[in-house]
């Protein structure tokens, strides 16, 4: 029988009683119909849920390292490059001339030296000029290093495998030291930024797993590892920065973009569990009335754990198959007898 149908016949029974004057000085409170809910075992998910921001694992502005003219690009805007792959040609013809005259001077002081060490070894010359031309093939060799290393930055190469960007400049720009060529991004898997509050750190660590999804997209959902919890919290937040590594197939997350983050803190499968609606607050403590075999209530104090959207843990306080008032609550006291409603679907 529905609530208000029964609340309206207790109330025409009161009425009933109180309208006979024989009846009045034996008058008795009707027992308060209230709706009741069994304490159940369930499992019950700690849970993180927030939004956090997309990185490249690796992404850079490729820029000149030299001032040189650009000879070729030859790269795909937009495409996919290897590692070592060719990004741009500058010119490199002073640098190729700079080259073979450090060969030529490393050749001619290794000369010097091997002639030196001869007539050292003959003792027809002195120690100190084979010094001198030890030295002076050190500093030709070094020259030659130098010069070479200059040269290679003229062939501007891929330092890892990724998706390249559209140029930004042509063919025939003088480049100086700095100037951007193009953007390089690895995404083949994604760095997912987030901030997390500080209570729940404590049930974080390097490894938990990270359920990603695309906030434009909720079917597109994969999952990764927490990779690094940073060791300083926010003062004026009280959060910490978090980051994880995703996978991610088909490139289809990309830097920038938000998502949506979930993180599974602590899972039990044999929870107690009751209706939120039943819990009521006198201070910092949480209550039940539990409704007793003789149809009474008591008003017990509980110890909660994880709270869901529907039903909230119990650590301590209540047992399993206990049946609690879930609606009604407000106006019982302790002892108060009640005529218990199930909820419990059939």
């Amino acid at each position: 029988m529905p609530y208000k149908s029964l609340l309206a016949i207790l109330c025409f029974v009161v009425l009933a009683g109180c309208s006979d004057p024989q009846a009045a000085g034996k008058f008795a409170m009707p027992p308060m119909p209230v709706e009741v809910a069994q304490a159940k075992v369930q499992k019950v998910t700690d849970r993180f849920d927030g939004v956090g921001t997309i990185e490249a694992t690796d992404a850079i502005t490729v820029v000149s390292e030299i001032n040189a003219a650009v000879v070729s690009l030859p790269f795909q805007e937009g495409g996919y490059v290897k590692k070592y792959d060719l990004i741009a040609q500058l010119d490199d013809g002073q640098l190729a001339a700079e080259v073979a005259r450090d060969e030529a001077v490393v050749a001619q002081n290794r000369a010097n030296f091997e002639r030196m060490k001869v007539l050292v070894e003959q003792k027809a010359s002195a120690t100190k000029d084979l010094d001198d031309a030890t030295a002076s093939l050190k500093i030709a060799e070094a020259n030659l290093a130098l010069s070479k290393a200059k040269f290679e930055k003229t062939r501007i190469r891929a330092p890892f495998s990724g998706l390249i960007g559209a140029r930004k400049i042509s063919v025939g720009t003088f480049l100086r030291t700095g100037d951007a060529i193009t953007e390089l991004a690895n995404i083949d898997e994604i760095r997912v930024i987030f901030s997390m509050p500080e209570r729940f750190l404590l049930q974080l660590k390097q490894g938990t797993e990270v359920t990603v999804s695309s906030a434009v997209n909720p079917e597109l959902e994969v999952k990764g590892r927490v990779i690094v919890i940073e060791p300083i919290v926010d003062e004026s937040t009280r959060n910490a920065r978090v980051v994880a590594r995703v996978a991610n197939p088909g490139q289809k997350f990309r830097p920038g973009m938000s998502a949506n983050i979930s993180v599974v803190l602590s899972e039990r499968a044999n929870a107690i569990t009751i209706p939120n609606e039943a819990i009521f607050a006198s201070g910092n403590q949480s209550f039940v009335f539990v409704v007793k075999s003789d149809s009474t209530v008591a008003r017990t104090a509980l110890t909660l754990g994880i709270r869901l959207s529907d039903v909230v843990e119990v650590l301590q306080g209540l047992e399993v198959g206990a049946n609690v008032v879930e609606a009604g609550h407000q106006k019982l006291f302790e002892g108060a007898k009640v005529m218990p409603i199930s909820t419990e679907k059939k």
